[in-house]
């Protein structure tokens, strides 16, 4: 029976839809008007580009695309909001929607029977495109009144709206996230809403939303403190490639389109690892040490040096000598002052003319000024060799090229800092440049790291300025697969230490796998517990952890297998609790021995595992399967998949624009697929340094289904699962 009030919410949402197209028109109107203008002053030119580009701001923010304008409301005593993605106003400047990133929205992400924040009624509304199909009201009449929540058994989670939710964690998979405003529940609000001021920790297992709340946070930060984050910028650091395509139009769906993306690699810009190059995991590890921010120090410092014997400079009919004495004055004097490396040189050889315009009043009575004397000098060339000698100006890639392809440079700088053994994993043979090096991800925390100690090679740039740019607020994903070195190289992006790390300990699977969040925080600028009481400035570098315990990804029947591969990878962890049963339990098939290759076994699972989830799909859509292996068999897997004629799409070739798509373990992290097949869980679960961490990932990565293709005896955990599976169960 259809809900008596579906009319009268059809009809306001019309009214709003009709608002929202009369000032988007007027916005295209002013824009319009504003590219007529033409001649005038310099400061009519500087009005017409702030026209401009508010314009085209504002139409960004009111382009919705397929998802709901409005999609709940609030009733207060007296008084009702409908919540929405942006904020929308009729004629007399009245509210019609209320961002759902507003101060008074919030009772309708937080309010529950025991605390109703002053509600009697919240109503979420499901929309298709612009039509209203179904509402949903939690009535809060009297404290403690039961709502839906509660009548469908899901009190014990504090869900709200769970037929909406529900009905959204159906919807079959299209190769992006979607974003959640509309099913956003409690502890995510309280993560989302949480304070600017310090770094945020938010632990969250597989599926509990945190990827997503970490993004609606970044929208609602941007929307409370819009100044000063509008100037100084949000960034978004994610684990892959893949991953930041997986998610880049939550950001837009919810109005804000000025964030950048980026890998933690991708911050600097230099250099780019190859990704043909490999290295061994000792070396990755090592290039992750936190040690070795001190060996590249040392390593500047090196470069920093006093003469070991005089030198002479030809001058006119003079000889002008510089000594090691005096070269040792001049390399102490600009030790001691501020700034980075670079920037320094100008100290040393305003020195040196200083010390060369001593010689010559001694010599001659007269003293030249400095800028005359350097005008004389600095070009020669044997003054800038005695420069360079004393001081050179590097850039990272010449400093880390230098130290590794040098064993006394290296030797001297790892001194009583690193074993032999390990300064010997870090050397490598000189290239004839460092243009032709081939550098490793590893290497990329390490040049970040030598960059903003050395500085601007030569005159500051564009380029130098992206390259050492912070941002208001940093948001980081998978924060516990990142080293020590690659932390610090994401904290320094952080103007006063405002960041949101999320991830999931139990997921760590990098060569530096922490066992707690202070592993983490600790490499961090502004890292360190709280203090009890503390305000101001110290409160504001300190760190706080929230946690994320429901899962509405992965149903109950994969995470009872997920939790049985847990307990043996991290004895005493907990999976989070699943809001949800489908009654499709893991299917385990295994390839005969003897069998040629993986087909024609793969080939027909993943074509059954496409049937089901289009035939279980809803919103229209057919829905995806994820295929995920061990990376030494990416190149059966895949001609397994080619002569069965299965289309599939890789990392690199559309994978997440394919219904099926074939993806190593280590691209897979943080995405999800309505079913999932795993390739050879003995393998992944073998993999160094944390494969069973990595098998944990794998399994949870899928929505509705999961299958298990393998040839290789299972690891005990799934053997377990799959005997369990065969065990008759009793009609539900």
């Amino acid at each position: 029976m259809a809900h008596p009030d579906l009319p009268a919410e059809q009809a306001y949402l019309d009214r709003a839809y009709e608002r929202l197209e009369t000032v988007r028109a007027d916005v295209e109107s002013r824009l319009k008007e504003a590219y007529r203008e033409r001649g005038g002053t310099f400061q009519s030119y500087t009005e017409r580009d702030i026209k401009v580009r508010h314009s085209l701001s504002r139409l960004e923010q009111l382009e919705l695309g397929r998802e709901a304008l409005i999609f709940g409301r609030i009733d207060k005593e007296g008084e009702s909001y409908h919540i929405g993605r942006l904020a929308l106003s009729d004629e007399r400047h009245e509210p019609l929607v209320v961002d759902w990133r507003a101060p008074v929205a919030e009772p309708f992400y937080r309010a529950t029977g025991a605390h109703p924040m002053g509600l009697r009624r919240r109503r979420h509304l499901m929309t298709e495109g612009r039509r209203v199909v179904d509402i949903e009201d939690e009535i809060f009449a009297e404290p403690g009144a039961a709502g839906p929540a509660e009548a469908a058994g899901l009190e014990v989670l504090g869900l709200s709206g769970p037929a909406v939710l529900m009905a959204a964690l159906s919807r079959a998979h299209t190769g992006r996230m979607r974003d959640i405003v509309a099913t956003v529940q409690a502890e995510q609000d309280e993560v989302i809403r949480a304070p600017l001021a310090g770094t945020l920790v938010v632990q969250g297992g597989p599926g509990t939303g945190k990827t997503a709340v970490a993004l609606h946070r970044a929208a609602y930060l941007l929307y409370t403190h819009r100044w000063p984050l509008e100037s100084q910028g949000v960034l978004v650091v994610g684990p892959t490639s893949t991953f930041l395509r997986y998610i880049d139009q939550v950001l837009p769906s919810l109005g804000e389109t000025g964030v950048e993306l980026s890998t933690a690699r991708g911050l600097y810009k230099g250099a780019r690892p190859s990704p043909a190059f490999t290295e061994p995991l000792e070396v990755a590890r090592l290039k992750g040490d936190p040690r070795m921010a001190t060996l590249i120090e040392r390593a500047v410092r090196q470069r920093e040096r006093a003469l070991r014997a005089p030198v002479q400079l030809p001058y006119g009919s003079l000889t002008l000598v510089v000594t090691p004495e005096a070269s040792e004055r001049i390399v102490k004097a600009a030790r001691r002052r501020h700034g980075t490396h670079n920037a320094r040189r100008r100290i040393v050889e305003r020195l040196l003319w200083a010390e060369l315009a001593a010689q010559l009043e001694v010599r001659r009575g007269s003293r030249p000024g400095p800028r005359e004397l350097a005008g004389e000098l600095k070009a020669r060339a044997d003054v800038v060799q005695l420069l360079d000698r004393m001081w050179p100006r590097l850039s990272p890639e010449e400093l880390l090229h230098d130290l590794f392809g040098a064993k006394p440079l290296l030797d001297r700088a790892a001194r009583h800092l690193l074993s032999a053994e390990e300064a010997g994993l870090l050397y490598r043979p000189r290239s004839s440049s460092p243009v032709e090096l081939v550098w490793s991800a590893a290497d990329m925390a390490l040049l970040d790291e030598a960059y903003f100690l050395l500085g601007a090679r030569s005159g500051a740039s564009l380029e130098d300025d992206r390259r050492a740019r912070a941002y208001g607020h940093v948001v980081v994903d998978e924060a516990q697969d990142l080293s020590p070195m690659e932390l610090r190289m994401v904290g320094r992006r952080s103007l006063s230490g405002s960041m949101t790390l999320v991830g999931d300990i139990a997921q760590a699977t990098g060569p530096w796998a922490p066992e707690s969040w202070e592993d983490v925080v600790r490499h961090l600028p502004f890292g360190g517990p709280s203090k009890p009481g503390a305000r101001g400035p110290d409160r504001a570098r300190r760190w706080r952890e929230a946690q994320l315990s429901v899962s509405y990804r992965a149903p109950a029947e994969v995470m009872l297998l997920a939790a049985e591969v847990l307990s043996e990878a991290l004895p005493g962890a907990s999976a989070p609790e699943p809001v949800r049963r489908t009654g499709a339990y893991p299917r385990f098939i295994e390839v005969r021995p003897g069998s040629a290759g993986w087909g024609p076994v793969l080939p027909q699972t993943v074509e059954e595992e496409l049937a089901a989830v289009a035939a279980g799909g809803a919103g229209g859509e057919d829905g995806n399967v994820g295929v995920i292996v061990p990376p030494e068999l990416l190149g059966e897997v895949r001609a397994a998949l080619l002569a069965s004629g299965t289309s599939f799409g890789e990392v690199g070739a559309g994978a997440l624009d394919a219904r099926v798509s074939l993806l190593a373990l280590g691209d897979a992290k943080g995405l999800e697929f309505d079913s999932v097949v795993v390739v050879e869980p003995a393998l992944i679960a073998d993999m160094a340094p944390q494969g069973l961490r990595a098998l944990y990932v794998a399994i949870t990565r899928c929505t509705r289904r999961l299958a298990i293709v393998y040839r290789r005896p299972l690891p005990p955990a799934l053997e377990r699962g799959r005997r369990r599976e065969m065990t008759p169960r009793a009609p539900s």
